[in-house]
Parts: structure tokens; sequence; C-alpha cells
């Protein structure tokens, strides 16, 4: 994975980080929000997934990693795909919460909404992370894959350029 503020870093690096973060003012509350969001470019599919952790009032930090794949045309199947990197890395960090005993909320964030192209999706994605044990927030709330996300996905991105 990787950060804007640390570089490149392994999964254990970046939980590590997480809980450095949270010790530094154990009175806060915690929300660490895990979503996918992808763009289509030159025959690919750019998948960014993203973990941040937001101290309540208090600003955060996030992680991001990038994979590119065979491009995914379809949307439903794209909304899928994004979904279920989110769900793994979401189980990864929960084991790693858990086994830590950190206090924070976890959230799964899913590029759908009530409105547009995606809304069909909504009962049947919501089900689905629900049905594993996360909270799955979606378009306005789902800041993690519909804001940061996102924005790292972009063609014109900064950060890993397809």
């Amino acid at each position: 994975m990787k950060s804007i503020t640390y570089g490149e870093l392994s999964f254990q690096e970046v939980c590590e980080k997480i809980k450095d973060y949270i010790d530094m003012d154990l009175q806060c509350t915690y929300v660490i929000s895990i979503g996918t969001d992808s763009q289509n470019f030159s025959g690919l599919t750019k998948m960014v997934s993203v973990i941040t952790l937001v101290r309540k009032s208090k600003g955060g930090i996030f992680f991001y990693d990038i994979k590119r794949l065979k491009i995914i045309n379809d949307l439903r199947h794209k909304i899928f795909v994004e979904t279920q990197y989110s769900l793994e890395l979401a189980a990864k960090v929960m084991e790693y919460i858990q086994k830590k005993e950190i206090r924070a909320a976890l959230e799964v964030h899913v590029d759908i909404g009530e409105g547009g192209d995606t809304k069909y999706l909504v009962k049947e994605i919501a089900g689905w992370v629900g049905a594993l044990g996360f909270k799955c927030c979606i378009k306005p709330e789902s800041y993690a894959s519909t804001g940061i996300a996102d924005k790292l996905s972009k063609k014109g991105s900064r950060v890993g350029c397809v």
C-alpha cells in the first residue's frame, strides 16, 4: 500500500500506523472506512482501494492501493469487483483491530447511491456488505470510495498515473 505521508508500506505497516495514530489520542472517536473506485483507461481498469482513518472533528490519514486489471466495461460487474476488493481489505483490517483491541468503528464505503445509474444495486450490495458484518455506506456518505478513491483513480491524478 501507499501513503502520501509515509510512502510505500506493507499492509502490516499500515495497520501499525493506524494503531499509532489512534494511540496519540485515546479520548477521541475513530472511524476506519474502506472504499474502492475505478476508472477505465487505455484498455485497463485502474482500481484504487483506500483505507481512511478519521479522528472525528480532528482530521485523519489515509492509505491506498492501486491495481490494474483487464478492462471492466459492465457497470454492475465493476461495482461488484470494487466491493469485493473493499470487503477483502475490510476483513483484513477487522482481523487486525480485533487482535490489537483497537476501538474504532469500521465501515465499507461503496460507490453507489439511490440516484443515478447504480440505484438498482443498492439493496443487493448493501445486503452483501451487511451480511458480512460491516456497516455499508453509500452516496453521499461514502467518502472513502466516492471522494478519495475516486480522485486517485482519475487519469489526471498525480499518484499511480496510468
